[in-house]
């Protein structure tokens, strides 16, 4: 990412602000997914690095403007300023929308054939969905019938799901899956996805700032719909453990090399920050 970075012209203090916000302490758990996957399927590693490093700046992009004051008014990301602290709103705006362009970039770039065009069909559809994950946050329309539980995984599957199954479904493409392990990793994601915004909800109402690297009570703060506030924190516990379960009987027919997607997953649901 960096090397991509640093060879593109770009003015010096939206490359600067652009790298602030890309590296960052952090997880890195969208690229892993996509590398894993790909190993999954029997591909090899360098197939999935554009790829992994689109899901990142993609994943970047969407932290940079969820943390503007028009949307979740935050000044803590990662345990730094947030890049709009850091530098102004405009520099933020603007290199979070860089940052969404080069993802797509990257790919086009560095990936060729089917592969590549699955890719960007699969990339796009997870960065939509996940935009349409924040309005349903923030701003949501819903039908007035729809039960709360239903609003709140629609949020979740959406918001920080799409990515997520996105990152497995980008990594077994990559690795030349067939629809059987393209299907597998699907569920897999899916899963993970709701499995790792439920240990958020849960983790936002027992952690604090200096744990987790951002503010934390903000959810219970702006009345959000969480699980812990919808089910309680025990039944959240239990829904984390579920998730858990399905997403490892997801991977059983990719057999051993699916081992690392295993570990993540047994990480994502103890997780602390």
């Amino acid at each position: 990412m960096a090397a991509f970075i640093d060879q593109r012209p770009l003015p010096e203090n939206l490359r600067q602000a652009a790298k602030y916000a890309l590296f960052g302490p952090g997880k890195r758990m969208r690229p892993l997914l996509v590398m894993r996957a790909c190993e999954a399927v029997g591909g090899p590693m360098n197939n999935a690095l554009p790829p992994a490093a689109a899901i990142e700046m993609i994943h970047c992009f969407s932290l940079v403007h969820d943390d503007l004051p028009a949307m979740d008014d935050d000044d803590l990301r990662r345990g730094r300023p947030t890049l709009h602290k850091h530098t102004n709103e405009a520099m933020a705006i603007l290199a979070g929308d860089l940052l969404m362009g080069l993802a797509f970039e990257i790919v086009a770039q560095q990936m060729e054939g089917a592969a590549s065009v699955a890719v960007l069909r699969e990339l796009a559809l997870g960065t939509n969905n996940m935009i349409a994950g924040q309005v349903y946050d923030t701003l949501p329309d819903f039908p007035d019938a729809m039960p709360p539980i239903e609003r709140l995984r629609t949020i979740h599957r959406n918001k920080t799901g799409a990515l997520i199954r996105s990152s497995c479904r980008m990594g077994a493409m990559a690795g030349g899956a067939d629809d059987a392990h393209l299907e597998s990793l699907s569920r897999y994601g899916d899963a993970i996805g709701l499995m790792f915004q439920v240990m958020d909800d849960i983790l936002d109402v027992t952690q604090s700032t200096e744990q987790l690297g951002k503010t934390a009570g903000k959810d219970v703060a702006q009345n959000k719909l969480t699980y812990p506030a919808l089910i309680g924190l025990e039944a959240s516990r239990a829904e984390v453990t579920r998730l858990h379960a399905e997403a490892n009987a997801a991977l059983e027919s990719l057999g051993s090399p699916a081992e690392p997607l295993r570990e993540l997953c047994d990480f994502m649901a103890v997780r602390i920050k």
